[in-house]
Parts: C-alpha cells; structure tokens; sequence
C-alpha cells in the first residue's frame, strides 16, 4: 500500500533563483500548497512582486535578495526562513544559468563561472539548511538539475556538466544522509519555457540563433508544469523528478546507445552550423 502523501501545508521551503521561470511558478504552486516561502534571486524587484501576489491570495511569504555565489548571503536566507516561519522543511536549489559555446574555445573564466553558480551555489543553498533540518529529523532537499544531466548537447557541454554534477550529488546524498529523515530529490526538466534561453543566447555567439532552437516544440514545456511535478514530488519524496517519461527514457536509451544518439544530435548541429554560416556571411 502506498504511503500518505505528505500534508505540506505549514511546511516551509527557501527557493532560489525565484525572480522568474521555473522558481517563480514553483514558489506560486506551494504557497497555494499552503507552504511559507522565502524566495531569493538577485534582482529584488521581481521578489517584490512575487511575495505581493502570494501575499494577496492568502499565502505568507518573505524575500531577500542573494547571490548563490555567496555563501554567507545562501546562509542569510536560510536564517531568515526559520526565523520568519519557525523552521526549514524544505530548500529548491535552482538558480543557474546555460552558455552556448565550444567546449575548448570556452574562457577558464567563463567555464569557472558556471560552476560556481549551477554546482557550488546548489552546495551554498543546502548546506546550511541540513544543518537545521538535519538535527530536526526531517526536510526535503531539491536540487534542479535537467534533462541534460544525462545526455550532453553539443555546446552546451559545460552546462550539461554542471547539471550532471549536481544530479550526482543529488543522488549519493540522498543515500548518505537517509538515515536522518531528510529526503533529497534531483529535479529534472526538459526544455522549459523561461529567460533561461534568453540568457544562454546572450552570454553566446553573438547573433547565433542558439541551438536549443532546433528542438522539437513538443519539447518545450512550461514552468507552471515543472512546478506542478516538483509539488506531487514533495507530497510523494522519490529520488529523481521528471516532467516527461519520455525524454527521461530516452536519454536512458541514449547514454546506452550513444552512436545512435549521435545520429539525431548530428542533424541538430548541421542546422546550427549553418545558422552560423549564414550569419556570418550577412556581417562580412
């Protein structure tokens, strides 16, 4: 028989990277859960915004402004979510961000960059919280990995590095700290319609129509659908957290057949290329 789902109302969580996309929607969807909500990005408008919404439809709701990068501002936020709401039961390490670019062409700097915001930060953001829920026997920790974290894109190999790192973590965590109550889920995302493409197309080739524009649109799915699987994934705590069947086996079959994967990867770069092709001739 399975297990009761658990009754999230008065359980809160801390959220990153909330400003927008998937944390936004994902911070709407447990406040409606009846869950307080800190919410964190770096842009404080937004938070404003968001904590007003909550706010008007009966939810309780704080923010603060943080920098993943910076572990003192990770330790801030978890503070204030007990001291505003009693406790943490939950954290959603999701701030992160993609770059489209050749993997030996990628500046240290730039590759440094990305780890320490999509891996080091997730270490920030749930560091301090298991040093509350862990002495308190129970708590969920989320990680938002992707898709990606078990098949890499051409150029987008440093991202899907990343997001595979945090997936990992994800899952020995899980195991290692058990034994204590607390829950660790990876979250996994395909495609998703959020800034996220909008900021990878800028930190990327200039003028480059970015290769995650030659996926199919059946692929595309909305934050609100993320948010919605990241809640039943609370309600029911399991290992990893999909938003399609589909794309979770087929990266299954493609990590265990890479040369045929490769046969579908490689008409994608084509188009790419000749994207960028096209572009430079128009410049010249």
């Amino acid at each position: 028989m399975p297990a009761m789902p658990i009754e999230l109302a008065g359980k809160p969580i801390a959220i990153t990277g909330a400003s927008a996309g998937i944390g936004r929607a994902t911070a709407l969807a447990c406040a409606r859960a009846g869950m307080p909500v800190v919410v964190s990005a770096r842009r404080e408008e937004p938070l404003r915004e968001l904590v007003a919404q909550i706010e008007r439809e009966g939810g309780k709701a704080a923010h603060l402004v943080v920098d993943v990068n910076d572990p003192e501002a990770c330790e801030r936020m978890i503070a204030l979510c007990a001291e505003q709401f009693g406790s943490v039961y939950s954290v959603f390490a999701n701030a992160g961000y993609g770059q489209e670019a050749l993997e030996h062409e990628m500046p240290d700097a730039e590759l440094r960059a990305m780890f320490e915001t999509n891996f080091f930060g997730t270490m920030h953001t749930i560091r301090p919280a298991l040093e509350r829920m862990i002495p308190a026997g129970a708590g969920h920790v989320l990680i938002c990995s992707s898709c990606l974290a078990r098949f890499p894109l051409p150029y987008f190999g440093v991202y899907s590095a990343t997001k595979a790192a945090q997936h990992h973590i994800g899952r020995s965590l899980r195991l290692e700290i058990e034994p204590t109550g607390v829950k660790v889920s990876t979250v996994h995302p395909v495609g998703t319609k959020t800034e996220f493409f909008d900021v990878a197309q800028r930190r990327s080739w200039d003028g480059a129509q970015s290769l995650s524009d030659h996926g199919p649109s059946w692929m595309l799915q909305s934050p609100e659908r993320v948010a919605n699987a990241v809640l039943r994934g609370l309600r029911r705590p399991k290992p990893e957290i999909w938003t399609s069947p589909f794309v979770r086996y087929g990266m299954v079959f493609a990590g265990a057949f890479p040369r045929l994967a490769d046969l579908g990867v490689r008409k994608m770069v084509r188009e790419h290329e000749a994207k960028r092709s096209g572009v430079a001739k128009t410049r010249s």
